[in-house]
Protein backbone atom coordinates (compact mmCIF):
# COMPACT_ATOMS: atom_id res chain seq x y z
CA UNK A 1 0.00 0.00 0.00
CA UNK A 2 1.24 3.27 -0.95
CA UNK A 3 2.22 5.95 2.07
CA UNK A 4 -0.03 9.02 0.44
CA UNK A 5 2.85 11.12 1.82
CA UNK A 6 5.87 9.81 0.17
CA UNK A 7 7.39 11.47 -2.73
CA UNK A 8 6.39 10.26 -6.11
CA UNK A 9 9.06 9.56 -8.87
CA UNK A 10 7.30 10.06 -12.01
CA UNK A 11 9.79 8.14 -13.77
CA UNK A 12 9.15 4.54 -12.42
CA UNK A 13 5.33 5.39 -10.92
CA UNK A 14 4.00 6.58 -13.98
CA UNK A 15 2.28 10.24 -14.34
CA UNK A 16 -1.37 11.13 -14.86
CA UNK A 17 -1.12 13.47 -18.46
CA UNK A 18 -0.31 17.31 -16.16
CA UNK A 19 -1.15 20.34 -18.27
CA UNK A 20 -0.72 18.75 -21.59
CA UNK A 21 -1.10 21.56 -23.52
CA UNK A 22 1.85 23.62 -21.73
CA UNK A 23 3.97 19.90 -22.37
CA UNK A 24 3.14 20.06 -26.02
CA UNK A 25 4.00 23.93 -26.18
CA UNK A 26 7.54 23.29 -24.92
CA UNK A 27 8.14 19.97 -26.88
CA UNK A 28 8.01 22.25 -30.18
CA UNK A 29 10.39 24.55 -28.21
CA UNK A 30 12.59 21.96 -26.79
CA UNK A 31 15.52 22.22 -30.03
CA UNK A 32 15.89 25.95 -29.59
CA UNK A 33 16.32 25.22 -25.79
CA UNK A 34 19.04 22.61 -26.07
CA UNK A 35 20.72 25.81 -28.06
CA UNK A 36 19.85 28.18 -25.44
CA UNK A 37 20.74 26.17 -22.22
CA UNK A 38 24.09 25.04 -24.02
CA UNK A 39 25.01 28.87 -24.46
CA UNK A 40 24.15 29.66 -21.49
CA UNK A 41 26.15 27.24 -19.27
CA UNK A 42 29.47 28.40 -21.74
CA UNK A 43 28.58 31.94 -20.77
CA UNK A 44 28.33 31.18 -17.05
CA UNK A 45 30.11 28.32 -15.93
CA UNK A 46 33.95 28.55 -17.20
CA UNK A 47 34.83 25.10 -16.87
CA UNK A 48 32.54 24.28 -20.20
CA UNK A 49 33.87 27.42 -21.32
CA UNK A 50 37.18 25.73 -22.97
CA UNK A 51 36.24 22.40 -24.23
CA UNK A 52 39.49 20.98 -22.10
CA UNK A 53 37.36 18.61 -20.05
CA UNK A 54 33.62 18.49 -21.07
CA UNK A 55 33.64 19.09 -25.08
CA UNK A 56 31.45 21.07 -26.81
CA UNK A 57 29.46 18.56 -28.71
CA UNK A 58 29.29 16.10 -25.30
CA UNK A 59 27.62 18.77 -23.37
CA UNK A 60 25.41 19.68 -25.91
CA UNK A 61 24.37 16.23 -26.63
CA UNK A 62 24.18 15.79 -22.30
CA UNK A 63 21.75 18.73 -22.41
CA UNK A 64 19.59 17.86 -24.68
CA UNK A 65 19.19 13.87 -23.43
CA UNK A 66 18.60 15.40 -19.74
CA UNK A 67 16.08 17.91 -21.01
CA UNK A 68 14.43 15.47 -23.18
CA UNK A 69 14.25 13.04 -19.73
CA UNK A 70 12.28 16.23 -18.40
CA UNK A 71 9.76 17.05 -20.78
CA UNK A 72 8.66 12.97 -20.58
CA UNK A 73 8.48 12.74 -17.23
CA UNK A 74 6.56 15.78 -16.74
CA UNK A 75 3.77 14.49 -19.92
CA UNK A 76 4.32 11.02 -18.66
CA UNK A 77 4.82 9.19 -21.74
CA UNK A 78 7.80 7.38 -20.61
CA UNK A 79 11.12 8.28 -21.14
CA UNK A 80 13.30 6.82 -23.91
CA UNK A 81 16.52 6.70 -22.03
CA UNK A 82 16.03 5.65 -18.63
CA UNK A 83 19.78 5.33 -17.67
CA UNK A 84 20.26 9.35 -18.94
CA UNK A 85 21.51 10.89 -15.17
CA UNK A 86 23.35 7.65 -14.25
CA UNK A 87 25.32 8.09 -17.71
CA UNK A 88 25.66 11.70 -17.26
CA UNK A 89 26.86 11.47 -13.77
CA UNK A 90 29.68 8.26 -14.66
CA UNK A 91 30.84 9.78 -18.04
CA UNK A 92 31.14 13.77 -16.09
CA UNK A 93 33.69 11.73 -12.65
CA UNK A 94 35.35 10.19 -15.59
CA UNK A 95 36.28 13.48 -17.40
CA UNK A 96 37.16 15.16 -13.92
CA UNK A 97 34.60 17.56 -14.11
CA UNK A 98 33.77 18.56 -10.68
CA UNK A 99 30.75 17.77 -8.93
CA UNK A 100 29.20 21.46 -8.08
CA UNK A 101 29.98 22.43 -11.76
CA UNK A 102 28.13 19.35 -13.30
CA UNK A 103 24.84 20.40 -10.90
CA UNK A 104 25.02 23.45 -11.60
CA UNK A 105 24.20 22.52 -15.62
CA UNK A 106 21.24 21.34 -14.16
CA UNK A 107 20.20 24.17 -12.25
CA UNK A 108 20.61 26.01 -15.84
CA UNK A 109 18.97 24.27 -17.52
CA UNK A 110 15.46 23.79 -14.82
CA UNK A 111 15.67 27.31 -14.66
CA UNK A 112 15.56 28.48 -18.05
CA UNK A 113 13.04 25.53 -18.64
CA UNK A 114 10.79 26.97 -15.85
CA UNK A 115 11.35 30.32 -17.19
CA UNK A 116 10.09 29.43 -20.90
CA UNK A 117 7.34 28.15 -19.30
CA UNK A 118 6.40 31.54 -17.13
CA UNK A 119 6.50 33.45 -20.25
CA UNK A 120 3.90 31.63 -21.84
CA UNK A 121 2.00 30.89 -19.16
CA UNK A 122 1.58 34.82 -18.70
CA UNK A 123 1.86 36.01 -22.52
CA UNK A 124 -1.42 34.11 -23.01
CA UNK A 125 -3.21 36.15 -20.57
CA UNK A 126 -5.90 32.86 -19.93
CA UNK A 127 -6.42 32.06 -16.64
CA UNK A 128 -6.34 28.28 -17.63
CA UNK A 129 -2.52 28.45 -18.67
CA UNK A 130 -1.72 29.95 -15.23
CA UNK A 131 -3.88 27.05 -13.52
CA UNK A 132 -1.73 24.57 -15.81
CA UNK A 133 1.64 26.48 -14.33
CA UNK A 134 0.51 25.35 -11.36
CA UNK A 135 0.22 21.92 -11.94
CA UNK A 136 3.24 21.72 -13.68
CA UNK A 137 5.46 23.04 -10.71
CA UNK A 138 5.38 20.65 -8.29
CA UNK A 139 5.66 18.10 -10.53
CA UNK A 140 8.52 19.97 -12.39
CA UNK A 141 10.68 20.06 -9.15
CA UNK A 142 10.37 16.57 -8.04
CA UNK A 143 11.49 15.48 -11.55
CA UNK A 144 14.33 17.38 -10.98
CA UNK A 145 15.48 16.97 -7.70
CA UNK A 146 14.96 13.60 -8.89
CA UNK A 147 17.25 13.60 -11.70
CA UNK A 148 19.94 15.26 -9.62
CA UNK A 149 20.27 12.67 -6.89
CA UNK A 150 20.50 10.46 -9.77
CA UNK A 151 23.34 12.07 -11.40
CA UNK A 152 24.85 12.86 -7.93
CA UNK A 153 24.86 8.91 -6.99
CA UNK A 154 26.13 7.93 -9.94
CA UNK A 155 29.10 10.74 -10.29
CA UNK A 156 30.11 9.81 -6.75
CA UNK A 157 29.68 5.89 -7.14
CA UNK A 158 32.23 6.20 -10.86
CA UNK A 159 34.66 8.57 -8.69
CA UNK A 160 35.06 5.75 -5.76
CA UNK A 161 35.34 3.47 -8.41
CA UNK A 162 38.26 5.37 -10.37
CA UNK A 163 39.89 6.65 -7.52
CA UNK A 164 39.57 2.71 -6.27
CA UNK A 165 41.28 1.73 -9.73
CA UNK A 166 43.98 4.54 -9.39
CA UNK A 167 44.97 3.53 -5.98
CA UNK A 168 45.44 -0.17 -7.13
CA UNK A 169 47.82 0.98 -9.79
CA UNK A 170 49.80 3.34 -7.58
CA UNK A 171 49.99 0.17 -5.31
CA UNK A 172 51.58 -1.97 -8.38
CA UNK A 173 54.09 0.47 -9.56
CA UNK A 174 55.07 1.08 -5.97
CA UNK A 175 55.31 -2.71 -5.87
CA UNK A 176 57.32 -2.99 -8.88
CA UNK A 177 59.61 0.02 -7.01
CA UNK A 178 60.70 -2.45 -4.44
CA UNK A 179 60.75 -5.57 -6.51
CA UNK A 180 62.75 -3.94 -9.12
CA UNK A 181 60.96 -5.54 -11.74
CA UNK A 182 60.18 -4.01 -14.99
CA UNK A 183 56.60 -4.01 -16.62
CA UNK A 184 55.84 -3.52 -19.71
CA UNK A 185 59.74 -3.04 -20.49
CA UNK A 186 59.19 0.13 -18.56
CA UNK A 187 62.22 1.01 -16.14
CA UNK A 188 61.97 2.95 -12.64
CA UNK A 189 61.97 6.26 -13.96
CA UNK A 190 58.53 5.58 -15.96
CA UNK A 191 57.18 3.88 -12.84
CA UNK A 192 58.31 7.06 -11.32
CA UNK A 193 56.33 9.14 -14.00
CA UNK A 194 53.46 7.82 -13.62
CA UNK A 195 53.20 7.89 -10.28
CA UNK A 196 53.97 11.79 -10.45
CA UNK A 197 57.55 12.12 -8.94
CA UNK A 198 59.80 14.31 -9.33
CA UNK A 199 62.99 13.65 -11.56
CA UNK A 200 65.32 15.94 -9.83
CA UNK A 201 63.99 15.50 -6.01
CA UNK A 202 65.01 13.09 -2.99
CA UNK A 203 63.12 9.57 -2.41
CA UNK A 204 62.83 7.73 0.75
CA UNK A 205 61.10 4.53 1.36
CA UNK A 206 59.01 3.96 4.43
CA UNK A 207 57.86 0.75 5.98
CA UNK A 208 55.69 -0.17 8.86
CA UNK A 209 54.14 -3.14 10.44
CA UNK A 210 50.81 -3.81 10.35
CA UNK A 211 48.19 -3.71 12.98
CA UNK A 212 46.85 -7.01 12.26
CA UNK A 213 46.44 -8.98 9.16
CA UNK A 214 46.44 -6.19 6.32
CA UNK A 215 45.50 -3.52 8.48
CA UNK A 216 47.00 0.10 7.76
CA UNK A 217 49.30 1.14 11.08
CA UNK A 218 50.08 4.57 8.45
CA UNK A 219 46.08 5.11 8.60
CA UNK A 220 45.47 8.39 5.46
CA UNK A 221 49.53 8.41 5.12
CA UNK A 222 49.48 9.19 1.48
CA UNK A 223 46.76 11.96 1.99
CA UNK A 224 48.68 13.61 5.18
CA UNK A 225 51.92 13.66 2.56
CA UNK A 226 50.06 15.25 0.31
CA UNK A 227 49.48 18.39 2.31
CA UNK A 228 52.82 19.06 2.90
CA UNK A 229 53.54 18.93 -1.10
CA UNK A 230 55.24 14.93 -0.69
CA UNK A 231 54.12 12.94 -3.50
CA UNK A 232 54.00 9.02 -2.49
CA UNK A 233 53.01 6.15 -3.57
CA UNK A 234 51.88 2.96 -1.32
CA UNK A 235 51.65 -0.89 -1.52
CA UNK A 236 49.60 -3.23 1.69
CA UNK A 237 50.80 -6.56 1.97
CA UNK A 238 49.24 -8.55 5.13
CA UNK A 239 52.52 -7.74 7.14
CA UNK A 240 53.84 -4.36 5.97
CA UNK A 241 52.63 -1.31 5.06
CA UNK A 242 55.22 0.33 2.73
CA UNK A 243 55.53 3.35 0.83
CA UNK A 244 58.09 5.21 -1.74
CA UNK A 245 57.95 9.01 -1.01
CA UNK A 246 59.29 11.87 -3.40
CA UNK A 247 60.10 15.30 -1.50
CA UNK A 248 62.73 17.81 -1.39
CA UNK A 249 65.74 16.81 0.70
CA UNK A 250 64.29 19.89 3.22
CA UNK A 251 61.13 18.28 3.61
CA UNK A 252 62.99 15.12 5.52
CA UNK A 253 62.60 16.29 8.52
CA UNK A 254 58.77 17.19 7.93
CA UNK A 255 58.35 13.52 6.62
CA UNK A 256 60.01 12.40 10.05
CA UNK A 257 57.99 14.24 12.01
CA UNK A 258 54.57 13.29 10.29
CA UNK A 259 55.36 9.65 10.03
CA UNK A 260 56.11 10.03 14.17
CA UNK A 261 52.72 11.46 14.35
CA UNK A 262 51.30 9.02 12.70
CA UNK A 263 53.03 5.85 14.12
CA UNK A 264 51.09 3.47 15.32
CA UNK A 265 53.18 0.60 15.23
CA UNK A 266 56.69 -0.11 14.30
CA UNK A 267 57.95 2.18 11.56
CA UNK A 268 61.12 2.26 9.95
CA UNK A 269 62.33 5.19 7.49
CA UNK A 270 65.57 4.59 5.01
CA UNK A 271 67.79 7.71 4.45
CA UNK A 272 67.56 9.77 1.21
CA UNK A 273 68.58 8.45 -1.91
CA UNK A 274 68.02 9.46 -5.79
CA UNK A 275 67.77 6.67 -8.44
CA UNK A 276 64.64 4.53 -8.50
CA UNK A 277 66.78 1.72 -9.25
CA UNK A 278 67.94 1.41 -5.56
CA UNK A 279 64.21 1.39 -3.77
CA UNK A 280 64.59 -2.59 -3.46
CA UNK A 281 68.19 -1.73 -0.97
CA UNK A 282 66.12 1.11 0.16
CA UNK A 283 63.72 -0.80 1.33
CA UNK A 284 66.13 -2.85 2.86
CA UNK A 285 67.35 -0.42 4.78
CA UNK A 286 63.69 1.01 5.98
CA UNK A 287 63.61 -2.63 8.02
CA UNK A 288 66.41 -2.62 9.27
CA UNK A 289 65.21 1.01 10.78
CA UNK A 290 62.19 -0.82 11.80
CA UNK A 291 63.44 -3.81 13.14
CA UNK A 292 66.03 -1.79 15.89
CA UNK A 293 62.73 -0.47 17.03
CA UNK A 294 61.65 -2.62 20.68
CA UNK A 295 58.74 -5.01 19.48
CA UNK A 296 54.97 -3.60 20.23
CA UNK A 297 56.60 0.17 20.31
CA UNK A 298 54.64 2.56 18.26
CA UNK A 299 57.50 4.57 16.78
CA UNK A 300 59.31 5.80 13.83
CA UNK A 301 62.81 5.70 13.22
CA UNK A 302 64.94 6.75 10.66
CA UNK A 303 68.13 4.44 9.94
CA UNK A 304 71.39 5.69 9.80
CA UNK A 305 72.63 8.52 6.50
CA UNK A 306 75.84 6.55 7.33
CA UNK A 307 76.87 4.76 4.43
CA UNK A 308 78.78 2.02 6.32
CA UNK A 309 75.86 1.63 8.32
CA UNK A 310 74.00 0.96 5.28
CA UNK A 311 76.96 -1.74 4.16
CA UNK A 312 76.96 -3.59 7.43
CA UNK A 313 72.87 -3.51 7.28
CA UNK A 314 73.07 -4.99 3.53
CA UNK A 315 74.62 -8.43 5.01
CA UNK A 316 73.41 -9.17 8.26
CA UNK A 317 74.77 -12.36 8.65
CA UNK A 318 78.29 -11.08 8.15
CA UNK A 319 77.90 -8.08 10.37
CA UNK A 320 76.65 -10.77 13.64
CA UNK A 321 79.86 -12.81 12.48
CA UNK A 322 81.88 -9.18 12.91
CA UNK A 323 80.27 -8.20 15.93
CA UNK A 324 81.13 -11.86 17.15
CA UNK A 325 84.71 -11.62 15.96
CA UNK A 326 85.42 -7.94 17.17
CA UNK A 327 83.53 -8.14 20.60
CA UNK A 328 83.33 -11.66 21.55
CA UNK A 329 85.22 -11.10 24.99
CA UNK A 330 82.67 -7.48 26.27
CA UNK A 331 79.84 -9.67 25.12
CA UNK A 332 80.34 -12.60 27.54
CA UNK A 333 80.51 -9.89 30.21
CA UNK A 334 77.35 -9.00 32.59
CA UNK A 335 74.85 -7.20 30.76
CA UNK A 336 75.75 -4.39 32.90
CA UNK A 337 78.84 -4.39 32.18
CA UNK A 338 78.85 -4.95 28.48
CA UNK A 339 76.17 -2.28 27.78
CA UNK A 340 77.87 0.68 29.93
CA UNK A 341 81.44 -0.62 28.04
CA UNK A 342 79.49 -0.56 24.57
CA UNK A 343 77.80 2.48 24.97
CA UNK A 344 81.01 4.34 26.17
CA UNK A 345 82.43 3.55 22.81
CA UNK A 346 79.91 4.75 20.75
CA UNK A 347 79.41 8.27 22.73
CA UNK A 348 83.69 8.16 22.18
CA UNK A 349 83.15 7.56 18.56
CA UNK A 350 80.00 9.79 18.01
CA UNK A 351 82.12 12.85 19.39
CA UNK A 352 85.05 12.50 17.09
CA UNK A 353 87.31 10.23 19.45
CA UNK A 354 87.13 13.05 22.58
CA UNK A 355 86.88 11.61 25.85
CA UNK A 356 86.16 14.63 27.58
CA UNK A 357 82.96 15.47 25.07
CA UNK A 358 81.87 11.95 26.05
CA UNK A 359 82.36 12.13 29.24
CA UNK A 360 79.92 15.02 28.73
CA UNK A 361 77.39 13.24 26.79
CA UNK A 362 77.74 10.51 29.48
CA UNK A 363 77.44 12.72 32.51
CA UNK A 364 80.64 11.76 33.87
CA UNK A 365 84.15 12.03 34.69
CA UNK A 366 86.39 11.80 31.46
CA UNK A 367 88.78 9.65 33.40
CA UNK A 368 85.43 7.55 33.90
CA UNK A 369 85.60 7.44 30.49
CA UNK A 370 89.28 6.43 29.73
CA UNK A 371 89.32 3.85 32.31
CA UNK A 372 86.24 2.36 30.27
CA UNK A 373 88.28 2.35 27.03
CA UNK A 374 91.25 1.03 28.15
CA UNK A 375 89.03 -1.94 29.46
CA UNK A 376 87.73 -2.22 26.04
CA UNK A 377 91.31 -2.38 24.55
CA UNK A 378 92.52 -4.70 26.58
CA UNK A 379 89.16 -7.16 26.00
CA UNK A 380 89.43 -7.00 21.95
CA UNK A 381 93.34 -6.38 21.55
CA UNK A 382 92.29 -3.77 19.94
CA UNK A 383 93.81 0.46 19.55
CA UNK A 384 91.57 3.13 19.30
CA UNK A 385 94.63 5.06 17.44
CA UNK A 386 95.50 2.28 15.00
CA UNK A 387 93.20 3.57 12.12
CA UNK A 388 92.41 0.33 10.65
CA UNK A 389 91.77 -1.46 13.97
CA UNK A 390 89.47 2.10 14.86
CA UNK A 391 87.76 0.80 12.07
CA UNK A 392 87.20 -2.89 12.49
CA UNK A 393 85.60 -1.82 16.00
CA UNK A 394 83.32 1.17 14.28
CA UNK A 395 81.92 -1.51 11.68
CA UNK A 396 81.41 -4.12 14.44
CA UNK A 397 79.66 -1.78 16.59
CA UNK A 398 77.55 -0.41 13.90
CA UNK A 399 76.76 -4.06 13.24
CA UNK A 400 75.82 -5.14 16.51
CA UNK A 401 73.38 -2.04 17.02
CA UNK A 402 71.70 -3.78 14.18
CA UNK A 403 71.90 -7.33 15.15
CA UNK A 404 71.01 -7.41 19.26
CA UNK A 405 68.55 -10.29 20.01
CA UNK A 406 65.87 -7.61 20.15
CA UNK A 407 65.70 -7.63 16.16
CA UNK A 408 65.32 -11.42 16.18
CA UNK A 409 62.00 -10.60 14.94
CA UNK A 410 63.18 -9.12 11.82
CA UNK A 411 62.50 -11.74 10.01
CA UNK A 412 58.79 -11.84 10.17
CA UNK A 413 58.77 -9.30 7.72
CA UNK A 414 57.47 -9.84 4.09
CA UNK A 415 60.36 -9.86 2.48
CA UNK A 416 58.68 -10.17 -1.10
Amino acid sequence: MTDPDSPVDPVREGSPVVAAALVDWIEARLPRLVDDVCAAVCGRIELYRDEKIVPRADLRRSIAVNLRFMVDALAGTGVPDQNAPEDTGARRAHQGAPLPEVLRVYRVACGMLWDLLVRHARASESEDAMDELADIASLLWQVTDGHAVRVTEAYRATSAELLASQQRRRSALAEALFTGQRVFDAGPWEAGRLLGFSLDGKLAVVTAETLSLAQESLVGVERQLARLGIVSAWHLTPTQQAGVVSLREEQYDALLALLQDLARARTGISPLYRSLTDTPRALHLARAALAGIQPERREARAFSASPLAAFVAYDPDEGRRLADEVFGAVLDLSAEERDVLLETLDAYFSVGGSSERAAQVLHCHANTVRYRLRRIRELTDRSLTEPRQVAELVAALQALSLSSPRHSDAVLLDER
